[in-house]
């Protein structure tokens, strides 16, 4: 028989081959490397067997599918040692994930797991790996399932959900067995470094009226130099968590009795969110946007105009408002808002519209709610409440590229303002979608000929486009590799259907505008817990809440450093005096820990000379500076 290769060559097999075969009829080197494989697009093991015409391609540590592999069989190795240790356990569901793996279990009555049986768990694991068993595939019936795990009541329930027609599949590595789709390592032996990371509750399904499960996450490479750099990265990263960090500074706190998911922000905090919104604003005077203000709340109409009545209606929150009186009620439904674009639609309509008027752009810092799950909710970077940087192009169908273009512009100008690298991906037509075939195909043209005449590489994300319009999203890679999903840009065929929006044109017909949703920040919160993250709290001098601390030397000073923190005010700059009854070195102390960029001190000499002795946040002291010098680098981070 003959099968494809990934290089479209013809290999001719015998009857009966599986992967391993391939691979070894390859060469030497790929059957020893071989880990699995990939038939018709499907991953399956490496004792899978192969079929006339099949497409089929080798899976190894340095194939992309690889790394997946080795997790969810770290997973199952981790599950094996459980039940060597702990006995009777429960388990739930247990996949790779980004950056890891974990397993969801329910341990004996009286058992606990916490970090500090970490090592006992990873000790057992070494021992399986070690013992290089099998990982050992066998189909088996519903029936034979049920019998298999009937004293596993998780297991039982995905069972019993699955398809009639479904091919039901369990691996074994000794005398572990566990309801897995696979495919799998061929061995235990193949597992390379691995490294259990954390332990928390989780509902199971994330249903919290069921079972409160423990679970276990760990991580997984092929080799150890990459598992000790992950974990230097793990490291980096806990320090740098904005949760901490935001504590620390001072820059927002989290009140168990406002609610899950609902930031609020201290002063220092309110500090940089105006200052980045006034940054952002006078940027898109500049670049014709005008500014609009709407409302929170909105008529349950508007909602069910909208579409998100029916379709969104679950992520929002509303209630009644009674319209009468307390004798004569009269309820009407009103829905808090969890995006801007309604408000911004019927802001459009309010006027008639020339095709001269446009590209019309209307943007706004808008705040908006959405109904999130609580196991979900991460501090600044997935909250209930937040402020979106939201803007909408309404436009003609030829000028869809110019705007995308300029979109893009400004997304490079603020990107690169904070360092961070980034990527696109442009997301296409999904099954269920409205719009004509000509609607989508000039969409998606426009946002790949916008990236072309950008310079930017986007790579395509098949059939994930919203159901009404294309978009492009923008990845940046911050201080430590990670990549963030920040800007979006998404062409809307809905809005201005549902709404009766229309424009008069050239020859004096009506038409329906375009309209492009896009937000450069996506949330600010989200983008400020990045921007924490990436500075590591010490964010740059245009933005820092507090730019300068004047420290006088002993109390005769005071009245000198009160007079130059006016001037520094004057310049623009955010000052405090630290000018309590403190040594030098706490005062210096707790200007760094704050992340203040500059620290200025004042004692008999500088008075004196009419200086200041400067000292940076990260370069330390920088001797005596004339205080105009100083004053100027301040005016300059000035907005």
């Amino acid at each position: 028989m003959n099968i494809v290769l990934p290089d479209g060559s013809v290999k001719e097999l015998a009857e009966g081959a599986t992967v391993a075969d391939v691979a070894a009829s390859i060469g030497a080197g790929l059957a020893k490397a071989a880990l699995a494989g990939i038939v018709n697009d499907a991953p399956v093991d490496l004792g899978a067997s192969v079929h006339e015409g099949d497409s089929v391609a080798v899976v190894t540590a340095k194939s992309p599918e690889g790394i997946e592999l080795l997790r969810h069989s770290t997973a199952h190795v981790m599950a094996a040692a459980l039940v060597d240790l702990y006995g009777d356990v429960k388990f739930g569901v247990g996949p790779a994930i980004e950056n890891g793996f974990y397993y969801d279990v329910q341990l004996p009555e009286g058992a606990a797991v916490s970090p500090d049986d970490f090592e006992r768990i990873e000790a057992r694991m070494a021992e399986i790996v070690k013992e290089n068993e099998a990982f050992e595939r066998a189909e088996v019936t519903r029936a034979e399932a049920l019998e298999k795990f009937a004293d596993q009541p998780f297991k039982v329930e995905l069972i019993n959900e699955l398809p009639e027609d479904a091919v039901i599949t369990t691996y074994a590595i000794g005398s572990f067995t566990d309801l897995c789709r696979g495919p799998h390592l061929p061995a235990t032996g193949k597992v390379g470094a691995f490294k259990l990371t954390k332990v928390a509750g989780a509902y199971w399904r994330g249903d919290a009226d069921r079972e409160m499960l423990t679970r276990i996450y760990g991580t997984a490479f092929f080799k150890k130099s990459e598992l000790e750099e992950h974990l230097r990265n793990l490291e980096e990263a806990e320090k740098r968590d904005h949760r901490k960090l935001g504590r620390e500074l001072g820059i927002y706190m989290m009140d168990p009795m406002a609610g899950v998911g609902l930031p609020l922000y201290l002063p220092k905090g309110a500090r940089i969110i105006r200052t980045l919104q006034e940054w952002l604003r006078r940027d898109l005077y500049d670049r014709g946007y005008e500014e609009v203000i709407t409302p929170h709340i909105y008529n349950a109409d508007v909602w069910k105009t909208s579409g998100h009545y029916g379709f969104y209606k679950e992520n929002m929150y509303f209630f009644n408002i009674n319209e009468g009186t307390d004798e004569e009620p009269r309820l009407s439904e009103y829905g808090v808002k969890p995006m801007n674009c309604p408000g911004h639609v019927m802001l459009y309509r309010n006027e008639l519209h020339s095709y001269r008027d446009l590209p019309l752009r209307y943007f706004e810092f808008g705040t908006v709610y959405r109904h999130e799950m609580s196991g979900v909710v991460h501090g600044l970077l997935r909250a209930r409440g937040f402020t979106q940087d939201d803007a909408h192009v309404f436009c003609t169908r030829d000028q869809v590229v110019d705007e995308v273009v300029a979109i893009l512009d400004l997304v490079d100008h603020i990107m690169s303002t904070f360092g961070f690298a980034y990527e696109a991906e442009i997301s296409t037509r999904p099954e269920k979608s409205i719009g004509t075939d000509d609607m989508w195909e000039h969409a998606t043209n426009a946002l790949k000929e916008a990236c072309k005449r950008h310079d930017l590489a986007y790579e395509i994300n098949e059939g994930d486009g919203a159901f009404y319009g294309p978009k492009i999203d923008i990845k940046v890679k911050d201080a430590i590799g990670r990549t963030w999903q920040c800007s979006t840009v998404q062409v809307d065929f809905n809005l201005p259907m549902r709404f009766g929006l229309t424009y008069r044109t050239e020859d004096n017909t009506e038409e329906t505008p375009w309209m492009l949703h896009r937000a450069i920040f996506g949330s600010i919160e989200r983008f400020l817990g990045i921007l924490i993250e990436h500075y590591a709290g010490a964010l740059p001098l245009w933005l820092a809440p507090v730019q300068v601390v004047v420290i006088p030397i002993a109390d005769r000073h005071k009245e000198a450093a009160a007079a130059f923190a006016a001037d520094v005010k004057a310049a623009g700059g955010r000052v405090e005096v630290y000018d309590q009854n403190e040594p030098m070195k706490v005062k210096i102390a707790k200007a760094q820990s704050q992340k203040i960029p500059y620290m200025v001190v004042l004692g008999d000499k500088e008075v004196e000379n009419g200086t200041v002795s400067v000292r940076d946040r990260a370069e330390g002291d920088q001797g005596a500076w004339e205080r105009a010098k100083f004053l100027e680098v301040i005016r300059e981070a000035a907005l």
